[in-house]
């Protein structure tokens, strides 16, 4: 379901893109849950959302006051208006903990599922459905991290300060290019500066680092093998544990600086 207002898009554009992408033979499950979601919105529209903002409001209340538990607030921004109420991003980094580890130890010990994983935070999503319980454990959770790993305080490793690697990105082939090339593994340290034969995604987040195409960077390298010793799972890579990655058989005379 698209949201559209104002004239910001091209409604006709978006409608032929629709027309080439969509199936003409949707979910009725999913159509069903979308008109219920809309009769619910229209029948009350200002109150519909009040307990949940509540509970996210308590939570964030009850976090702040966690030693070594950071909460992500308007007031974390200069230029954003508003984010999102329902939306409780909790950084972990001064406990000595990434995301990853954090998120492993809620996981496995109090059974709490987030929606996001990053380096240094957690994202957790309330919605109609949450109940006081579910925020109780969550913040059982949370407290059970913030009592155990108080003295794990430690230098911020370098790599994990660092914001994924998508400012430096060079493009050697076009993604069909790579796909048709010729290819060969090679170690992750011998991968630096050649051309990259896959998609290389961490997730979470599960936003690709590596596509084909792309040349491999050394702050590329580093940022995948940061994050796979924390804890997150290569989507894409022939080799998991990135050992090796596949790249193409590209001459340098063709890499395009």
């Amino acid at each position: 379901m698209l949201h559209m207002s104002g004239d910001i898009v091209d409604k006709e554009k978006i409608s032929r893109c629709l027309q080439t992408l969509q199936s003409t033979s949707p979910s009725y499950l999913l159509l069903a849950s979308l008109d219920a979601a809309r009769a619910q919105l229209s029948e009350s529209p200002d109150t519909v959302f009040n307990q949940a903002i509540e509970l996210a409001n308590e939570a964030k209340s009850s976090l702040k006051r966690f030693p070594g538990i950071l909460v992500l607030e308007n007031s974390s921004f200069l230029t954003i208006r508003a984010i999102d109420p329902l939306r409780l991003t909790v950084g972990f980094w001064e406990l000595g903990l990434s995301g990853y580890e954090a998120d492993e130890i809620l996981y496995r010990d109090f059974g709490i599922v987030c929606e996001l994983v990053g380096n240094k935070s957690i994202t957790y999503a309330l919605n109609l459905g949450t109940c006081r319980d579910h925020v109780q454990r969550l913040l059982s959770g949370i407290k059970h991290l913030a009592a155990t790993y108080p003295s794990i305080q430690q230098p911020k490793d370098e790599v994990l300060t660092e914001h994924t690697p998508f400012d430096d990105i060079i493009t050697s082939l076009t993604p069909r290019d790579a796909f048709f090339a010729s290819k060969r593994k090679v170690t992750i340290k011998e991968s630096i500066g050649k051309v990259s034969g896959e998609l290389i995604c961490p997730y979470p987040p599960g936003i690709p680092v590596l596509i084909p195409g792309e040349v491999i960077t050394e702050r590329a390298v580093n940022y995948l093998l940061h994050v796979r010793s924390k804890g997150a799972d290569i989507s894409g890579a022939s080799d998991p544990l990135l050992s090796s990655i596949v790249v193409c058989n590209v001459h340098k005379k063709q890499l395009v600086s």
